[in-house]
């Protein structure tokens, strides 16, 4: 199916690159526009995609349409889109607070509607993807937009209700991951460390932990029992950040997030 994407920003990009990268004999079935000119020209010329100058040329050439704009940009982009759709199109959201029901409302045909919640780490082909479909895809539409998120990370089907956490557990999270890397090197400097060395362990640190939980299987309090060695430094080091609430400053990070996902679709 040849898709089309409004838009090029950051996940665009990315999206379209890692596609690219695991599919390079499909190339040919990609579009993009994009409002800067520039912009376009360049992703066109490093990836060998086909350039698009409006969004009706996007809508008439294309069977998936990815609409990878900001939330305040759907409403004038699904208005342009709603003169060219037809039965064939699947579209496929990629912004918080943007409901498939508010998509479905722009048509008047029963519009196919996937709804997605990717994240930045997608950029480094390690991001993980949510989606939900309406009752108008079939599962071979679905697993076609399936196939191109799961080109930059992994992929999982959710129920539309999970959609509002979904930004706080994997959209936003990596913002708090950076933070927790940050503060973890901050430390490691006021003991002596290089803040260039600093990083390289603090990073690596977490990328190996997330690597152990997603490959052991294993429950995250038993792999973290396993470093805390009896009046050991880590057990000291784990009393520490308890003490100081660590848990609960996460899990009130994430109801704040959620909430804010709902507000935005309301």
């Amino acid at each position: 199916m040849k898709t089309g994407f409004v838009g090029t920003g950051n996940m665009g990009t990315a999206l379209i690159k890692g596609y690219i990268k695991q599919n390079e004999n499909n190339k040919n079935d990609i579009y993009a526009y994009d409002k800067l000119p520039d912009k376009l020209d360049e992703l066109v010329r490093e990836c060998g995609i086909h350039s698009c100058d409006s969004i009706k040329a996007i809508v008439k050439e294309c069977d998936i349409i990815i609409l990878s704009v900001k939330p305040d940009v759907y409403a004038y982009v699904l208005e342009e889109i709603n003169q060219y759709i037809e039965s064939k199109h699947v579209l496929v959201s990629i912004a918080a607070g943007i409901t498939i029901r508010y998509i479905e409302s722009f048509f008047i045909i029963p519009a196919k509607v996937v709804r997605t919640m990717p994240n930045t780490p997608a950029l480094v082909s390690e991001g993980i993807t949510a989606l939900s479909g309406n009752t108008n895809i079939s599962e071979k539409e679905l697993n076609c937009v399936r196939n191109i998120f799961s080109a930059v990370g992994k992929t999982e089907i959710i129920e539309e209700k999970l959609m509002d956490v979904i930004p706080a557990v994997s959209g936003s999270s990596p913002a708090y991951v950076y933070m927790f890397i940050e503060a973890l090197a901050d430390g490691a400097v006021m003991q002596g460390m290089p803040r260039k060395q600093a990083y390289q362990f603090a990073a690596q640190s977490v990328l190996g932990a997330a690597k152990m939980v997603l490959e052991t299987k294993k429950h995250p309090g038993e792999l973290k029992d396993m470093v805390c060695s009896p009046g050991g430094t880590t057990i000291e080091a784990v009393a520490s950040l308890e003490k100081n609430g660590v848990r609960s400053a996460v899990i009130e990070a994430v109801k704040a997030c959620t909430e804010k996902s709902i507000k935005m679709k309301k």
